[in-house]
């Protein structure tokens, strides 16, 4: 299995340019990114909501690379937006899902039949163009400049070691240190879009 901020580093040095949406690994991605006016921190929305955000502004923004880090139960409680993605076939659209079995930022419920669940084969099966699984940082490292280096859309899930919440929401650390409105007022203004 990979660690979340491990990962997170190793994407970093292959990120370029691209608008970033940490999903539920923000609090790590926050301490690694160089470009925080091309993040989009939206703390924890509804579940499922991140793919259906990122697909939106990879649409609105076609010249720009899109870069989601889901997660498993994001994915789960909104497994129909796998195949409106394939639809749209966005090809500025890489939609990484982090897997850790459980639902770990409300106290590490296991997810439903979590270690038998293909996701790039549900991803495949939706009508993606590419799907890959990985479980080791040192193979999927070998594969980051390949994966996007290709058109989009593209589906990677990756097996990865639990982080367990088990404070009440009110009481955990705030890792945001933006307001949603900013973040969106900083990107606005990190591409040269006025409002």
């Amino acid at each position: 299995m990979i660690q979340t901020a491990e990962m997170l580093k190793v994407f970093q040095r292959h990120r370029g340019d691209a608008i970033v949406i940490p999903g539920r690994c923000g609090r790590h991605w926050i301490h690694i990114s160089t470009r925080p006016n091309l993040d989009l921190p939206l703390g924890d929305p509804a579940m499922g909501g991140h793919a259906s955000f990122a697909l939106g502004l990879a649409l609105a923004l076609p010249e720009k690379k899109v870069v989601l880090f889901d997660s498993e139960g994001d994915v789960l409680m909104n497994m129909g937006v796998l195949a409106v993605i394939a639809e749209q076939r966005p090809p500025n659209l890489y939609h990484f899902m982090l897997d850790n079995e459980c639902y770990a930022t409300t106290g590490g419920q296991p997810v439903p039949n979590a270690k038998n669940v293909a996701y790039d084969v549900i991803a495949r099966g939706a009508g993606y163009p590419r799907a890959l699984a990985f479980d080791d940082l040192k193979e999927l490292s070998g594969s980051l400049p390949a994966i996007l280096g290709e058109p989009g859309p593209v589906f990677v899930a990756m097996k990865i070691v639990p982080e367990v919440e088990n404070k009440p929401i009110g009481l955990r650390k705030r890792w945001m240190v933006r307001s949603r409105e900013q973040v969106v007022k900083d990107l606005r203004q990190e591409l040269g879009i006025s409002t």
